[in-house]
C-alpha cells in the first residue's frame, strides 16, 4: 500500500515593500577618446615595454645563431 505523505503547512512571509529612494543626478560620461593617465595606463605600458624587450632579445638572438650557422657552412 502506497504511504502517506505528511504536507507541511507553509507560512506566508509578508513581502517587504522597496524602500523610496530619491533619484541621483548620474555622473557626466566621459570622452571616448579621452586620454587620462590611471594605474591600468602605467601596467600596460609596463607590459608593452617587456613585451618590446623580449622580442628584441629573440631577434638578436636569432641574428645570432644565423652568424654562427653562416660560419659553419663557410668553413
Amino acid at each position: 500500500m502506497a504511504t502517506a505523505k505528511k504536507k507541511t503547512a507553509k507560512k506566508a512571509t509578508p513581502k517587504k515593500s522597496a524602500k523610496m529612494e530619491s533619484f541621483k543626478l548620474a555622473k557626466e560620461p566621459t570622452p571616448f577618446v579621452s586620454f587620462r593617465v590611471t594605474e591600468q595606463t602605467i601596467y600596460w605600458s609596463i607590459l608593452l615595454i617587456l613585451i618590446l624587450v623580449l622580442a628584441l632579445w629573440i631577434l638578436q638572438l636569432q641574428v645570432d645563431v644565423s652568424d654562427i650557422l653562416d660560419n659553419i657552412k663557410t668553413m
